[in-house]
């Protein structure tokens, strides 16, 4: 019968300079900037994101409570081709709309349609308070989609932030501690070259 050998384990020590007599108290408080740091980049980082998102919807909801879509027809008949070369090509064009008011005011203004569209057709177009046609508004799952995303966005840019800061602090930390050391072997130095005998 094979004997397997005993081994021994060893704990894992969470905190490197714990129990060690060349700890020195500027070691520590490296350490706990350290910690400190990456705890504050994660959960900052993380509330930075879910507040960005928040603001971005409710700034969707703000926007959409200020405009309203009105039943509207056109004026004339729409152009049959879109321009070329515009760019982003939707196949829509501009066309003149008429719409009235709740209050029975009458507006005018221009907005896309599609192309080739006859003269009183009807649309919806999305207009704010001072009755002018705007893009509509941003809704439902484009809405939680861009929040998302700008909150995605921001996270990271508020963690590196805050990470950052901290490698600043920490940098400064052991410049000081270098400088101390070369103070104190400016003191010790000359004494080590006493004992070589020479």
């Amino acid at each position: 019968m094979t004997r397997t050998p005993s081994t021994t384990v060893t704990p894992v020590r969470l905190w490197r300079w714990r129990r060690n007599p060349l700890r020195r108290h500027s070691d520590v408080v490296e350490a706990w900037i350290v910690l400190a740091t990456w705890v504050l980049a994660l959960l900052g980082g993380a509330l930075a994101g879910f507040a960005a998102a928040q603001a971005s919807d409710a700034a969707f909801s703000a926007r959409r409570a200020q405009l309203h879509a009105v039943s509207a027809v056109l004026t004339d008949d729409a152009a049959k081709t879109p321009p070329a070369g515009t760019g982003y090509d939707d196949g829509r064009v501009w066309a003149a709309v008429r719409w009235t008011e709740a209050d029975g005011s009458v507006h005018t203004d221009r907005t896309k349609v599609f192309a080739g569209a006859p003269a009183g057709s009807g649309v919806t177009v999305w207009t704010n308070q001072a009755h002018r046609v705007v893009p509509a508004p941003v809704t439902g799952a484009s809405a939680g989609l861009q929040a998302g995303l700008t909150g995605a966005l921001v996270a990271p840019s508020a963690a590196a932030a805050v990470w950052g800061a901290g490698w600043v602090v920490r940098g400064r930390l052991i410049r000081r501690r270098m400088a101390e050391w070369d103070e104190e072997w400016k003191q010790i130095g000359p004494r080590w070259g006493n004992l070589s005998g020479a």
